[in-house]
């Protein structure tokens, strides 16, 4: 099966340990996907889709017991508390470590262990890191199939030496003789585990068969295991979109972004310009891996092959980018499914159908109380789907901008710069979105900050991590690195209503910012940073009153006082006494601007 010792090693005592029934080894070939996802139809734990609406596609229900990531159970495990820091879970190895292998006596029993040998990033590239995950999951089989490159050019690589992070996975759920398996096993709560063991490039999943508990090639390496070989290694690895951008002169410009859940982050990645010769072309959509080249430059690559994007709210009018790069060879997972085998989720239509079968496999009418799909369904499908997929895909780029992002109704303007570098590292760490009735009752109004849109996904301490930042600012210069914005999409009116149009409307405000990475004297300054002239911005047949756009673009010392002093407390609760140096000074440059 392989010529490494490390990886023979391992898999033998995986399979001591686990106790499989069958061993197979992902060779990556479209016929043992095929193979695969008709083996789960015919078991019930897939439904295969109309092939006249949905070609190749199927749609999995998971238990309700299992629908998302579970942060409360995903741990950051160090042999000293301190490096996992005060934003992570952690559980000593020595601790952890002999509750986990008890569970994973066993644990394949009567199930089939798949080896998936898979590179982050392309295969061979210098950006690219290799992993292989063990797993009991015919699913994650199939979307690590779709997320990653993976098989046997990977097995060749790690055969020929190249080192790789191990992951193991279990649904944590063994079959002895007679039981019957259901749809979509899973362990109960408290026996879940999603570790990251940084010290030793090395993460256990077990009892979870959903997306980021499961794939393990995606938040568990791409950002939690990527971000502390990242602080090693001296590059970054950050949940981050990344956009081209052309503008009608043919000159092209790289741009990331990095937004909390329900910030328009994947709209963004898909965005349909409103501006007359503009083009957008996706290069990713959720992750980031970037490193400073000899040029003092900034680079970044998408290191996933797929998009394992949200389906609520993904509509003709929201994003019709996505809508097409789920038209075929897509995994659905938790949506509800049409009487001809098709899927539908929540907006997709400005009507639901009359009848449907929700997420659970029961009846739903329409008029009915509660939603036909769950509001975390997935979609899983291969970047080469998108129609605006960058030629330079698998490619390095030079990033010219980097956009740090909230939703705020106030306080916050639609589009900030900062000052210069150091002062983007601090706006990025004081990012985040007021929370709605949606989220938390009990907390409506208060300000959710996500640093970086990094909180749960930080493989190390947060103190550290802000530093790495800092450490990564004195690679290059103020004059070579990205500018760094703020947008802010969600500003709304006294009537509470969404004042910005969004959605291809931003590539007004992608266009100022490209104008501002060159240079341009299209700006006023702030004590925030610097904010667009009105007059300036390209606005050309879009109805907002003038009123309307002050109010976009306004910096309230009142607001801005107490945004201060929520971001005290905040810095307090997080760093205590260790608060890095730079968030330190900006902080008080920002209080003496305000002169507070």
């Amino acid at each position: 099966m392989t010529k490494n010792k490390v990886l023979k090693d391992w898999i033998e005592e995986i399979q001591s340990l686990c106790q499989p029934d069958v061993v197979v080894l992902w060779e990556g070939s479209q016929t043992q996907y095929d193979d695969v996802a008709e083996d789960c139809v015919r078991k019930g734990k897939a439904i295969r889709l109309n092939p006249k609406k949905r070609p190749n596609s199927l749609l999995f229900r998971s238990d309700p017991s299992d629908v998302a990531r579970v942060e409360k159970r995903t741990f950051i495990s160090t042999t000293l508390e301190k490096d996992a820091g005060p934003t992570n879970n952690w559980i000593s190895p020595d601790t952890l470590k002999p509750i986990m292998l008890d569970l994973y006596k066993g644990c394949m029993r009567g199930r089939t262990m798949y080896i998936i040998p898979f590179s982050m990033g392309p295969i061979g590239h210098e950006f690219s890191k290799l992993g292989v995950e063990i797993t009991d999951s015919p699913y994650v089989a199939l979307n690590m199939h779709i997320m990653t490159r993976s098989g046997m050019d990977v097995l060749k690589l790690i055969d020929d030496g190249v080192p790789f992070v191990k992951a193991l996975h279990s649904v944590g759920h063994p079959l002895n003789l007679g039981d019957v398996d259901p749809s979509w096993p899973s362990a109960p709560m408290d026996h879940k585990y999603i570790t990251q063991f940084p010290e030793e490039n090395m993460i256990w999943s077990y009892g979870s068969g959903y997306g980021g508990n499961a794939l393990l090639g995606k938040k568990c390496f791409a950002l939690r295991i990527a971000s502390n070989q990242a602080r090693n290694e001296g590059w970054m690895a950050e949940h981050m979109l990344i956009l081209k951008l052309t503008d009608p002169n043919g000159k092209t410009n790289y741009i990331t972004g990095a937004f909390p859940s329900a910030c328009g982050k994947t709209n963004l990645a898909m965005i349909k310009p409103s501006l007359p010769g503009w083009k957008a072309e996706t290069c990713g959509d959720d992750i980031a891996w970037m490193r400073i080249k000899e040029d003092g430059r900034l680079y970044a690559i998408n290191p996933e092959n797929g998009f394992f994007g949200v389906t609520s709210g993904t509509s003709e009018s929201s994003n019709p980018i996505a809508l097409a790069s789920v038209r075929h060879d897509t995994i659905f997972t938790n949506t509800a499914l049409t009487d001809d085998m098709d899927v539908w989720w929540e907006d997709l239509t400005e009507e639901a159908p009359d009848h449907l079968i929700d997420w659970q496999g029961n009846d739903w009418y329409r008029g009915s109380s509660f939603r036909p799909d769950h509001p975390n369904a997935r979609f899983t499908s291969p970047l080469t789907n998108c129609p605006v997929l960058a030629k330079e895909y698998e490619e390095a780029v030079p990033i010219s901008a980097i956009l740090f992002g909230g939703r705020r109704p106030t306080t916050i303007p639609l589009i900030h710069q900062s000052l210069d570098f150091l002062h983007g590292i601090f706006i990025g760490s004081i990012m985040g979105s007021q929370i709605t009735a949606a989220v938390l009752d009990e907390h409506i109004g208060d300000v959710r900050r996500d640093p970086f849109a990094m909180l749960p996904f930080i493989g190390y301490n947060i103190k550290d991590y802000v530093n790495h930042w800092v450490d990564m600012y004195h690679k290059s210069t103020d004059d070579l690195l990205p500018k760094i914005f703020f947008v802010n999409w969600f500003r709304r009116d006294e009537s509470n209503r969404y004042i910005w149009p969004g959605f291809g409307e931003n590539s007004r405000i992608l266009k100022w910012i490209l104008e501002r990475t060159v240079g341009k004297i299209n700006y006023q300054i702030t004590p925030i940073g610097l904010v667009p002239d009105i007059k300036k911005l390209d606005l050309t047949n879009l109805k907002l009153t003038q009123n309307a756009l002050n109010t976009l673009f306004e910096v309230n010392k009142e607001d801005w006082i107490q945004e201060i002093h929520d971001i005290e407390s905040y810095y307090s609760k997080v760093y205590s006494v260790e608060m890095p140096c730079v968030l330190r000074t900006q902080l008080a440059n920002l209080k003496e601007r305000f002169e507070i």
